[in-house]
């Protein structure tokens, strides 16, 4: 076999192997996770102030924009919900959480594929004033208010059981 055709073959190997490896990486990142899917967990935190909660609203051009939510995130590996709670309300209010008073945990499922483990975390206390530090706004809103905006799906459902 001459130098050209062993290059040759071994250029096509090295083209077929880079299209095999981006299909399968498609597979596995658009596919797979709707077969297996992986779950997120978040930790969300209910603020309340002289009869009202905090809702915020996602930045418009991000992922379920302009819906609004409580405020908080995703855990990290290791960290537990009331630490993810603390960071994330700490980045995104600029507020630190002194106590959790009750944890309640829900799945939530959306069409684009999302699967999430939201732990729904009453605030007992914090200091400081919530900044808007990430959200397209902030706004303190009674309960029926909170019914009333365009909330994210998976948090609907928590909503329709809260009392006020």
């Amino acid at each position: 076999m001459t130098d050209d055709r062993v290059t040759n073959n071994i250029s096509s190997f090295l083209k077929r192997t880079n299209l095999l490896s981006k299909v399968l990486r498609f597979v596995f990142t658009h596919i797979f996770r709707y077969i297996f899917p992986i779950m997120t967990k978040v930790a969300v935190g209910i603020l309340r102030r002289n009869g009202k909660i905090l809702a915020c609203q996602r930045k418009r051009g991000g992922r379920y924009e302009l819906k609004w939510e409580f405020p908080g995130g995703k855990l990290e590996p290791g960290e537990s919900v009331e630490e993810c709670l603390a960071r994330e309300l700490r980045e995104e209010l600029s507020i630190h959480v002194h106590s959790v008073d009750h944890i309640e945990v829900q799945s939530a499922e959306y069409d684009d594929g999302g699967l999430f483990e939201v732990a729904y975390c009453d605030v007992g206390g914090f200091d400081g004033e919530p900044a808007n530090n990430v959200f397209e706004q902030i706004r303190w809103v009674t309960v029926q208010e909170l019914r009333s905006l365009d909330i994210l799906e998976g948090n609907k459902d928590f909503i329709a059981k809260m009392e006020g």
